[in-house]
């Protein structure tokens, strides 16, 4: 066998999450639209851990495909039976003797910061612990297990286990640990269950290292919701607040605008460029990106979009794997989805829907439009009411439109059908056939004129109204 080196982590990642009250794996509830879980992986990843395992039992099949779609180089350790977190930690002792240096910590600590894993990591390399452990005080500590400080010794006692004494103890185990691994494959086997839950607790392993000799050391972190977990509802309302109101400070600090803080919402990888104005009540999630000069109206959804500067979303904007050109303007009340591109200085206005379709430069679609499917060329105008008929039944088809186009209003085009360019359609028309270049397509039945119709519709109402009346 190798010599192990370097330093891993664990996440321990396998637990029901009863109090969720949810059939969904706790570590996959989401913050910011984003699960528990990846938090503390990116934590560690900042933190400059690259080698890193997730111990999953409860729900294993939809943590591990979460993992593998995006967090390919993590390690999944099936748990099959959860007998507690030193049951989890002796579980993937195979994966982590390959290191020096292994941290252990909960999935479901969303707040923790990558500074806190370098500070742990720190203090044990300089202190030349065993075992280094990260606390926190807390003025209610229902729930966690209590650190008893006993001179140069200490040990952990879950609440379960607690004398009233211990309980009254502020001082709690935040669950994150640094290990030495040729330490800890030395007593991880040892543990014993003897307590109220029957469970493998692995802060009992602690205490066997003390009784050897080996250094154990509690590290007091001052910064207490670094170190939350999530263990019901609230606790995950509260833990989104906290990760909000984070994300946002960060993002004033950095030059954006947001004239509504309370009531803005930033998912944790968007991007945002310096003078971005944000309005009261929107939303921004995913992979998003926001350049220099955007502007993004109230109560405007954004998720996974991508927003060119200076481009404006009026008010009650929905854009989601879309791209917003330099310039353009969208909404207010307006949809753009799957794979959408506006291009620079273009328009999709009131009440309008884009569906997996490009509309060209300084192209307009003003109001109470569908396009789907659809490629739009330069300086094209779309008028009120046209819609692109894409769905046949059984197949989505596209519509082509040239550069310098006008299409009138009410226009219905029955795709796969093509407008070149200058062509002009009459408004009300049923485009179902190719439009040459430069002409005009009317497709619609001829007016006709019935005089004196409405004298002898009235004539008919009035007999119609004297017989009911003598009936």
């Amino acid at each position: 066998m190798s010599k192990p080196e370097g330093t891993g982590a664990l996440v321990l990642a396998a637990g029901k999450g009863t109090r969720m009250k949810s059939p969904v794996p706790k570590v996959l509830h989401p913050i910011l639209e984003e699960p528990l879980l990846r938090y503390p992986l990116a934590a560690l990843a900042e933190a400059g851990v690259s080698r890193k395992a997730v111990v999953v039992g409860h729900g294993a099949e939809e943590v591990t495909r979460y993992l593998r779609q995006n967090w390919p180089e993590v390690v999944p350790v099936l748990q099959e039976q959860q007998k507690g977190t030193g049951h989890a930690v002796q579980a993937a002792g195979e994966w982590w003797k390959a290191v020096e240096t292994l941290v252990v910590l909960p999935g479901d600590a969303p707040l923790l910061n990558p500074e806190a894993v370098e500070a742990l990591l720190k203090r044990h390399s300089e202190s030349g612990n065993a075992a280094t452990f990260m606390t926190f005080r807390i003025e209610n500590p229902f729930g966690y297990g209590r650190v008893i400080r006993n001179g140069a010794h200490c040990r952990i006692v879950e609440e379960k286990d607690a004398s009233p004494d211990e309980l009254r103890v502020n001082e709690v185990n935040s669950g994150i640990y640094v290990f030495s691994t040729a330490a800890l494959s030395r007593f991880i086997d040892r543990l014993e269950n003897r307590n109220a839950q029957g469970e493998f607790y692995l802060p009992d392993v602690l205490p066997l290292f003390s009784e050897s000799g080996l250094r154990v050391e509690p590290l007091l972190w001052e910064k207490a919701k670094d170190l939350f977990g999530i263990n019901d509802p609230l606790q995950l309302a509260e833990a989104n607040r906290e990760m909000r109101d984070r994300i946002l400070r960060k993002h004033l600090q950095n030059g954006i605008k947001m004239m509504d803080p309370q009531t803005t919402w930033i998912g944790p990888d968007v991007l945002l460029q310096p003078d971005v104005w944000i309005e009261p009540d929107v939303q921004i999630w995913g992979k998003t990106e926001i350049q220099s000069g955007a502007v993004i109206g109230s109560h405007s959804i954004l998720r996974n979009a991508l927003i060119h500067e200076k481009a404006r979303l009026v008010a009650f904007c929905c854009v989601t794997d879309s791209e917003i050109g330099p310039g353009a303007k969208v909404g207010p009340f307006a949809c753009i989805r799957d794979d959408s591109f506006l291009a620079g200085g273009s328009y999709a206005g009131k009440f309008v829907e884009v569906k997996n379709s490009f509309i060209g430069e300084n192209s307009k679609v003003p109001h109470l439009s569908y396009m789907g499917d659809a490629k739009i060329g330069k300086r094209t105008n779309i008028g009120a009411g046209t819609i692109t008929c894409n769905y046949d039944g059984s197949r989505k088809n596209p519509t082509r439109i040239g550069d310098d186009c006008f299409i009138g209003s009410d226009t219905m085009l029955v795709a796969p059908v093509v407008l070149n360019d200058e062509c002009f359609t009459a408004a009300g028309s049923t485009i179902t056939e190719d439009v040459p270049a430069g002409a005009l397509a009317v497709a619609r039945a001829r007016q006709k004129n019935i005089e004196g119709w409405a004298r002898r519709r009235k004539a008919v109402s009035r007999k119609e109204e004297e017989g009911w009346s003598r009936s």
